[in-house]
């Protein structure tokens, strides 16, 4: 395996590690409970809640972090063949690192599909003793394999539009704070700074294709009683007997709930990715850095 997908898988787990708490309460306000602010715990049985669901992300995210990273770095160079560090693509065209990251992020869907319905589903379920594990077999015994892929096209959009804007905001920012004259602790705090930045301009790019992707994934719930039953608060979507498409859920919750049903969460999820994505992008700099990539010579993956 190459550096940049160890150092992409590792810093994908330590980022789950850290944002998954938050990211319950986004995909809870998102699905349509608009009583899960910190203001009322109520909503989350116990503490364990706040890590509901993190293991399938933990697993999943770690190598969809790493499947991102080596599509986006193999599709920069294949875009622009005088780049001979994607980790520091001075120079480049920045609508070719948008392309690249779109690329990297349309092939993390593979990974990041099944996992966020998984993660949805735990998030969202009541029941004592809910996890990612039991939710995967539920999902495989109701739905077959092609049922952890559902939702797959919007999630698809929702990826490659946000990792083009999640690798061209890191850039912009690091090329606008560039300095020769920076130290290690400076350089440090610019990687975290435009690492945050990073996260919150790509979830505000796409926040409302999450929120009907989370409502989308979230209706199957109430397709068996061993996934529990919808509570109070809870969206009228989430209490319809037919399955609804992306763009029936989407025209539902903005004749129910106007404009800011597409936002609702955006807040909580910010504050999420700037701290995540800061000791994401942190943590990736430092790896590749002690793994010594030489990017002259890069080790091979497998098929490629």
């Amino acid at each position: 395996m190459s550096s940049d997908f160890w150092a992409g898988y590792l810093s994908g787990a330590i980022g789950i590690i850290i944002g998954n708490p938050l990211d319950v309460i986004k995909v809870r306000l998102q699905a349509g409970h608009s009583d899960a602010g910190t203001s009322r715990l109520n909503g989350f049985e116990k503490a364990s809640s706040l890590v509901r669901g993190a293991a399938a992300p933990i697993l999943g995210y770690g190598a969809l972090n790493a499947l991102l990273f080596v599509a986006y770095n193999r599709s920069l160079t294949s875009i622009d063949s005088s780049v001979t560090d994607p980790t520091n693509p001075d120079g480049v065209p920045l609508y070719k690192i948008w392309l690249a990251g779109a690329a990297g992020g349309l092939a993390s869907w593979t990974i990041s599909s099944p996992t966020e319905f998984i993660k949805c589903r735990a998030q969202l379920n009541s029941r004592p003793g809910v996890s990612s594990w039991t939710v995967a077999k539920d999902i495989y015994r109701t739905r077959g394999w092609k049922g952890l892929y559902l939702g797959g096209g919007i999630t698809s959009a929702r990826d490659s539009i946000g990792y083009g804007f999640y690798f061209w905001s890191y850039e912009i920012c690091k090329r606008a704070l560039a300095s020769p004259d920076d130290g290690a602790h400076h350089a440090a705090m610019k990687i975290l700074l435009c690492g945050g930045i990073a996260g919150i301009v790509t979830w505000g790019s796409v926040f409302p294709l999450d929120m009907v992707k989370t409502r989308l994934q979230a209706q199957t719930i109430q397709d068996h009683s061993s996934m529990g039953t919808p509570t109070e608060g809870q969206s009228l979507l989430r209490t319809q007997h037919q399955t609804l498409n992306s763009v029936q859920i989407a025209k539902e919750a903005y004749r129910a709930e106007g404009l800011k049903v597409f936002y609702r969460g955006l807040g909580i999820c910010s504050i999420r990715a700037f701290f995540v994505n800061a000791v994401q992008w942190a943590a990736y700099e430092w790896l590749m850095k002690s793994f010594n990539c030489t990017w002259g010579s890069p080790e091979p993956l497998p098929g490629m």
